[in-house]
């Protein structure tokens, strides 16, 4: 896997002060992407233990909330494999920081174990672990600069741990 940037001290992609991962490799290609360069899955540099170190050791402080894993696509198959180690050790490490997600792909979608483009072997793994994903394709058309943590309104903010625990998709509080 490739990423094309990390930010400490992000104050963008999820509430509070984060540490936000910005992965490689994207193949939905939304119109009016902000991110257009990691489409490529060749982009930025290699993810590496020298990587994911520097990442864990980011999230540290205590002023830091958690951690952003966005792209790209973090959900790409060839990908989920490298998210499901991070996000393992963040959460043994850090179990009172939050994870949030970014993906293309809606929750149905990943949840699809039909659907061979995004369901893997990683995939409910992953989703067992976050605590919010920002789920949906970016729609230009529906571009809403008001909008917090997302960039239109297609796109949901989704409470993970209550959509598995209610088995019906219940939307985050930071979805208004």
């Amino acid at each position: 896997m490739n990423y094309g940037q990390i930010y400490h001290n992000d104050v963008a992609n999820g509430p509070g002060c984060r540490t936000s991962l910005f992965v490689s490799g994207c193949t939905h290609h939304c119109k009016g992407c902000f991110n257009e360069m990691t489409w490529d899955f060749n982009y930025g540099e290699k993810y590496t233990a020298k990587t994911e170190e520097s990442i864990i050791e980011s999230l540290e402080p205590e002023y830091i909330a958690g951690l952003t894993i966005l792209g790209g696509e973090p959900m790409e198959l060839c990908n989920q494999e490298y998210i499901v180690k991070l996000i393992k050790r963040v959460k043994e490490l850090y179990p009172k920081k939050t994870i949030w997600l970014y993906s293309g792909y809606t929750w149905e979608e990943l949840t699809d174990t039909e659907n061979k483009r995004c369901h893997g072997a990683h995939t409910m793994e992953i989703l067992g672990m976050i605590d919010i994903l920002v789920d949906g394709e970016f729609v230009l058309e529906k571009k809403d600069m008001r909008l917090k943590y997302r960039g239109s309104s297609n796109q949901r903010i989704i409470d993970v741990k209550k959509t598995v625990k209610e088995n019906e998709i219940t939307l985050s509080e930071y979805n208004a």
